[in-house]
């Protein structure tokens, strides 16, 4: 099962309260105070786990707890502080607090990770509230609360390319030819209900390529599946747009390409900026290679034929999408490398041989008596 968003009610561990004691010792009547401090509670992590492909195992569980630390003792001896709990969610998922509607993190890289419960400081111990003046405290603090919340988790799954197309248009057909993925393959539109994932691979590099759910008209205002799965298309770079050349509704190709460019608009966050490769898919069947001039007519632009029955145009379609990655990869290397980070100056580069004042003229007016 695929979950790509999920709320969770998380808590942090309560911290464990001070002791109040005095130490108690044969030949020491007047021992002092030796409380001790309560442990930490532990704290909840949401944590980037590259091992993790959806948020499913979190479905069965909705509210996670931390422990609370452990009160201390006597003899100044401190709590022991608690364990966290870390949930581990795949790269991608964005963490949100539910009732403000704020982005804690955007969990984007493996590893990234968030405290979204912090678990509650110890109490102190009577130890530290002596003076010249209370000698025998009685006071301790009792452990500070952990913080707890609802979070919202959205997956938003990374991918470098993803394919987009109507139903039936054999998006998940491509997606097992050019790579090892497994997706559910029939001859029924809106056979994919989730997003597959698969890595192409083109010598020593490779890429990953999505596979998302059909989308049909009205997806932007949420009709049909595929309006769940649009937030996907967000972190891809490079869109493969399928084109089905006669679709079992006898609709026309070249309409059903501007509707899914509309949709593409339409979305909330506009998703017709990126990079396309159109692809006309069933190229065995008589007549596609028409419908593929059809359409490169009406977009002036190039459209490839691929079958992947035959294998006819997977290579280039590949390759294609392969260099425009790299084009989009290296642009964003050289404008990183263009924000030079700020230099400031320090003393040690101020104190060289290079570095020599210059005397201005003083902006204080003169006085009436320097200029009678």
């Amino acid at each position: 099962m695929f979950v790509d968003r999920v709320e969770l009610f998380v808590k942090g561990g309560d911290g464990g309260r001070g002791a109040a004691s005095f130490r108690r010792e044969k030949f020491i009547p007047l021992g002092g105070p030796d409380g001790g401090d309560g442990g930490n509670g532990g704290s909840v992590v949401v944590r980037a786990d590259p091992n993790a492909d959806n948020l499913a195992g979190l479905t069965m569980k909705k509210h996670w707890r931390a422990k609370s630390g452990e009160a201390g003792s006597g003899a100044k001896c401190a709590g022991k502080n608690a364990e966290g709990i870390v949930l581990l969610v795949p790269p991608g998922t964005i963490v949100r607090d539910r009732e403000r509607g704020n982005v804690l993190k955007d969990l984007v890289q493996p590893g990234d990770e968030v405290i979204v419960a912090k678990g509650g400081r110890g109490g102190r111990g009577n130890v530290h509230f002596k003076s010249s003046t209370n000698r025998a405290p009685r006071e301790y603090e009792p452990g500070e609360e952990g913080e707890e919340r609802w979070v919202s988790l959205e997956l938003k799954v990374i991918a470098d390319a993803g394919l987009v197309g109507f139903p039936n248009a054999g998006k998940s057909t491509l997606l097992s030819r050019v790579s090892r993925a497994t997706p559910e393959i029939a001859s029924y539109p809106f056979t994919t209900k989730s997003p597959n994932l698969g890595i192409v691979t083109i010598g020593d590099n490779g890429f990953v390529l999505a596979d998302l759910p059909g989308l049909i008209e009205g997806a932007a205002q949420g009709v049909g599946l595929g309006h769940e799965f649009l937030r996907h298309v967000e972190r891809t770079r490079v869109l493969i747009h399928l084109v089905e050349p006669f679709p079992t509704d006898g609709s026309d190709p070249v309409k059903n390409y501007h509707l899914i460019r509309k949709e593409l608009r339409e979305y909330a966050v506009p998703l017709d900026g990126k990079p396309e490769v159109v692809c006309v898919s069933k190229a065995e069947l008589t007549g596609a290679n028409e419908v593929r001039d059809q359409l490169a007519a009406d977009l002036g632009l190039e459209v490839l034929l691929i079958s992947a029955v035959t294998g006819e145009g997977l290579q280039l379609v590949v390759g294609r999408v392969a260099q425009m990655l790299d084009t989009i990869k290296r642009e964003e290397a050289e404008a990183a490398a263009r924000k030079k980070p700020l230099e400031f100056a320090t003393e040690g580069a101020i104190r060289t041989t290079d570095f020599q004042t210059t005397s201005v003229t003083s902006i204080t007016p003169p006085s009436d008596e320097a200029n009678p």
